[in-house]
């Protein structure tokens, strides 16, 4: 374990996201239509992405001076200076800002500790519920409820029938073929989407099984959720099964990916017999 990652620290950016998911809900809770600009890449941001940033970005340096931060609103930093970086902050100040804007609830604020290209600390706030999903390397990870802290882990899975959760937007046709040669394999599959990096969460606290994502990602929608999941038993690999990571060239898009629970399939057999 890092001896920069503790319990403490966690608990720190906790207090940090929960301040940037105070700000969201002030936007949300407001009466008028929320304004919403169209980035180069034609992804919405809102003042709510705005407010967030700006106090995880404050908070974060002020915590730590030394480790830079990385937010999906910040100005593009060049890799040329990016892969001098041992450790950094990887921040999504409102991933799902499509669920914000359409008021569905699923949104969150995710909060990563990325050394050496792998992500060892995460924190995932819900705004709407109180609630969040922390996890770090040798720390393990935690449902936060309303303050209560309860130690979360992957489940094994019963008679085939796996809890698969998905977008409800994104590389739909793939995912539909996915799940009929699961069937075709013996397993019962019942669906379920959702926003957000909630996903993630959804299999480290035992309520789901597998994430297929084969659609675009960037590396500030995953690192947070990745680090809760790994540290409760469960895996985050490319479509080749190798290791999601981070930082590693000019692009901040990952490739396609599973995240997956159930640490007692074969996921990488039965996936790729696919």
């Amino acid at each position: 374990m890092s001896d920069f990652v503790s319990k403490t620290l966690i608990e720190q950016v906790l207090k940090i996201a929960e301040s940037a998911g105070d700000a969201i809900k002030v936007v949300y809770d407001r009466d008028r239509p929320v304004e919403i600009e169209t980035k180069k890449d034609d992804s919405p941001v809102t003042e709510a992405d705005h407010a967030a940033h700006h106090i995880i970005v404050d908070q974060l340096r002020a915590l730590t001076p030394d480790i830079a931060v990385f937010s999906e609103e910040s100005e593009a930093i060049p890799f040329s200076e990016r892969k001098q970086w041992q450790r950094y902050w990887l921040v999504d100040p409102l991933d799902g800002t499509k669920e914000f804007i359409n008021r569905t609830g699923e949104f969150t604020v995710n909060i990563a500790l990325v050394e050496d290209n792998q992500p060892v600390l995460g924190v995932v706030t819900v705004p709407l519920k109180d609630q969040a999903y922390v996890g770090a390397k040798g720390v393990g990870s935690y449902k936060v409820d309303k303050g209560t802290w309860n130690k979360i882990t992957v489940r094994a899975v019963e008679n085939k029938e796996l809890v698969v959760v998905g977008s409800r937007r994104h590389g739909a046709e793939k995912l539909t073929k996915l799940m009929q040669q699961l069937e075709t394999d013996g397993y019962k599959t019942d669906m379920t989407s959702m926003g957000s990096s909630l996903k993630f969460c959804l299999i480290a606290e035992g309520k789901a099984d597998f994430y297929p994502r084969l659609a675009p990602t960037s590396e500030w929608d995953t690192a947070a959720a990745q680090a809760v999941l790994m540290e409760a038993g469960g895996r985050v690999v490319t479509t080749d099964f190798k290791p999601l990571t981070y930082n590693r060239e000019d692009s901040v898009l990952n490739p396609e990916f599973y995240a997956l629970g159930a640490p007692e399939i074969d996921w990488q057999g039965l996936l790729q017999a696919n």
